[in-house]
């Protein structure tokens, strides 16, 4: 027995010497970020862009500072570099922007926001609870509009007194084709007229009461006391505005109005719009619940509505990925489909309502459309998989023909690629790197791409020699022993590998994307710092996530408690089986927003692994959160499945340390989906830390919430206690 207590405290005695977490740790964690930066990464070329088709403009970075530097293509296709020999500059199109649809209003650009602030301005008064004005979160009601001219020039048409009315364009004889809109069913102000100004289109709206969720702003800066601020806040479950399709007949008032079998149940009804004979409309259906998806033709003269392309999922339909363009002879569409597990294009017959060819192919997904172009008849695209020799999530350019032939790689070289073409896109400047290789910069020619000139390569010398530590991009197998999941490990500054070191998790799980970083940054925010304090810092992509095929997202449906777990734990304990300095059975983890959901569930149903979780501004509870993101994943109507996902329901099963911390002012995430953790953890008994960050947002707690986190991974994985805060300048 007294051998036995003298292991014990010989064993906490070399933790304790190898501890860190020191007032000097502190110090190295909070001015990382301004000890290491680009600047000291000399060689790489930075803010290429093109003047002319056959100019282009870089600054070169090297050891005696920044250099401009111009570059010009030679007839005979030789690239030439030198002074920059004028001023005027016009710069040339980028990769993206080339006509084309996709799913990114709103909802799409707002997802999760687990990394921003996401601050919103109002105006304020002292008394009665201030609306959040042009919140991206505000429904709009669709009541302002101008005038629509007919395209022969002949009529207007306008909404007035919640109907379609049209009149000259003088303003005379104005009537009403339209007599039953009301004060909460009426006309949508955006009409559009047939090209042969015959009919007036729009929808019928109908905008259900609005849900509010309401915030006290305990301390405002423009008066003593507090602000009450309410927010629209449509949650799952909740009524959707409805738009229905209208079309009229102008001379004769005659009224025509779809049946809507085949879009019976919409959660949006979008993208109005007239064929270019005029005989018939299109719009977009997308089902609440999200397992189906249609674009739909209603011919005005036959009164019957037909689908033209469907998409369908008994899990869901990824519809803010659903690119599409119509080609110019109006009767052909590209349209991105994830129908064969892959996002590829397909090209449609839209008279025929039937798919002429699968275009792209293969166990890998294209990321973007960047140029249609139908004369040369070729697609310029990105994709990430293709290469099965390297990360499967870096993006690569690629062109292939409308008939889906002649595929030829714009990119080569194993990194993360970002290009800029030249207006005729027969030249582009690539741009790549990994979080491992610091940026390299080439122009190729697209007609042989293989054959490029290098005109940056970044080298990070200075960084080594003041100690800096380069990520370690690392995979490894997931839960079924095959699939590789990929991510980084992050290592201090300080690091001795005769050490052993408890483990920190960052996790964003999503799902909806993929998080881990691919390009190369000098710091990363949310694992460098952290590291200084005598950790290593982890992140990676599991099952659950996007762009490896719909199977290995569709994990996610309606189990987002599940956040790739299996595959995180296999990922760690690999490493750490390589890394033997690696503490696998002293795991970490935090997160914001969905991570703030998910680090609670890591220890709630995981504690056996995960020993301590910082959780931020966290969607604990599915059914408190945005209807959109929440009814995409977790499905529609709401059902038990939401309830088993919640870290409410399952706050009794707390083992391990946690730490809640949420903005009194979170609009993305409805503060009292923490406070009801919280509350449901007190009525369990159980011990846990709360912060509450006055005036705050969307967050991972700012500067007071990361010291905090700090302090608590030092207590509870390094089992030492924090310097006093006044110790650290």
């Amino acid at each position: 027995m007294k051998q036995a207590l003298t292991l014990i405290l010989m064993t906490t005695s070399a933790l304790c010497c190898n501890a860190q977490g020191k007032v000097e740790d502190y110090k190295r964690a909070f001015s990382i970020g301004s000890k290491y930066n680009m600047q000291m990464v000399t060689g790489t070329a930075d803010n290429a862009r093109w003047t002319a088709s056959n100019v282009f403009t870089f600054s070169l970075r090297t050891a005696d500072g920044v250099k401009e530097r111009e570059g010009r293509i030679g007839e005979d296709g030789t690239v030439s570099i030198g002074e920059p020999q004028r001023e005027e500059r016009h710069e040339g199109q980028g990769p993206a922007g080339f006509g084309g649809q996709r799913r990114e209003g709103g909802q799409r650009m707002q997802m999760r926001g687990g990394q921003g602030q996401n601050r919103q301005t109002t105006p304020t008064t002292k008394e009665g609870p201030q609306l959040l004005q042009n919140h991206w979160m505000n429904v709009g009601d669709e009541k302002g509009g101008w005038p629509a001219m007919s395209p022969d020039s002949q009529h207007v048409a306008y909404i007035r007194d919640y109907n379609v009315w049209v009149s000259d364009v003088n303003g005379q004889n104005a009537h009403p084709i339209s007599f039953d809109g009301t004060i909460d069913r009426y006309y949508s102000a955006y009409v559009q007229w047939s090209p042969d100004s015959r009919y007036v289109a729009t929808c019928k709206i109908h905008v259900p009461e609005k849900r509010y969720v309401y915030y006290v702003e305990s301390s405002p800066s423009t008066q003593l006391q507090p602000i009450l601020h309410q927010q629209e806040y449509a949650k799952p479950g909740d009524e959707v505005k409805w738009r229905y399709p209208s079309v009229f007949e102008v001379a004769t008032k005659r009224v025509i109005i779809p049946t809507n079998e085949l879009f019976p149940n919409a959660y949006s009804l979008e993208d109005l719009s007239w064929n270019e004979d005029s005989k018939a409309i299109t719009f977009e259906y997308n089902e609440r619940g999200h397992k189906h998806y249609r674009l739909l033709e209603f011919n005005v003269e036959t009164e019957k509505v037909r689908t033209l392309i469907e998409e369908e999922a008994k899990t869901f339909v990824n519809y803010n990925r659903l690119w599409h363009q119509r080609l110019a002879d109006g009767h052909q569409m590209l349209w991105q489909s994830e129908r064969d597990n892959w996002a590829h294009l397909y090209l449609y017959d839209l008279d025929k309502a039937k798919v002429i060819r699968q275009v792209t192919k293969g166990e890998w997904v294209v990321r973007q459309v960047l140029k249609v172009d139908e004369e040369q008849g070729v697609i310029y695209f990105t994709a990430s998989g293709m290469n099965k020799d390297e990360d499967p999530y870096h993006i690569h350019y690629y062109k292939i023909g409308l008939d889906g032939k002649n595929l030829v790689s714009l990119t080569p070289g194993n990194g993360n690629h970002s290009a800029r073409f030249n207006s005729d896109y027969t030249w582009l400047i690539d741009t790549y790197s990994r979080q491992d290789m610091a940026p390299v910069c080439v122009v190729r020619s697209v007609v042989n791409p293989e054959q490029g000139t290098e005109i940056g390569r970044g080298d990070v010398s200075q960084l080594v020699e003041k100690g800096w530590q380069m990520p370690e991009v690392f995979s490894a197998p997931g839960r079924d022993g095959k699939t590789m999941m990929w991510g980084i490990i992050q290592r201090p500054t300080n690091f001795d590998p005769s050490k052993k070191y408890p483990v920190i998790e960052y996790i964003y799980a999503g799902p909806g994307d993929a998080y881990v970083p691919k390009n190369f940054q000098v710091t990363n925010y949310y694992t460098n710092a952290l590291s200084e304090l005598g950790f290593i810092v982890v992140q990676l992509d599991g099952m659950g996530t996007s762009y490896r095929g719909k199977a290995f997202e569709e994990i996610c449906y309606k189990n987002l408690k599940d956040a790739g777990f299996p595959d995180r734990k296999a990922w760690i304990r690999a490493a750490a089986q390589k890394y033997p300095y690696m503490d696998a059975e002293n795991v970490g983890i935090y997160g914001c927003s969905a991570g703030g959901q998910e680090s609670t569930t890591a220890v709630l149903l995981h504690g056996d692994f995960y020993k301590a979780a910082y959780s931020a501004c966290g969607c604990h509870d599915n059914r408190m959160d945005k209807i959109w993101w929440n009814e995409q994943w977790m499905g529609y109507p709401v059902d038990s499945s939401y309830v088993e996902c919640s870290n409410v329901y399952n706050a009794p099963k707390l083992e391990r340390p946690l730490m809640l911390v949420v903005g009194e002012m979170d609009d993305n995430v409805d503060p009292a989906s923490t406070m009801q953790v919280a509350n449901a953890l007190i009525k369990a008994g159980k011990d846990f830390e709360l912060v509450v960050i006055p005036g705050a947002h969307h967050t991972v707690g700012e500067t007071f919430g990361e010291h905090k986190r700090y302090d608590f991974f030092v207590k509870n994985l390094l089992g030492v206690n924090p310097p006093k805060w006044n110790e650290v300048k």
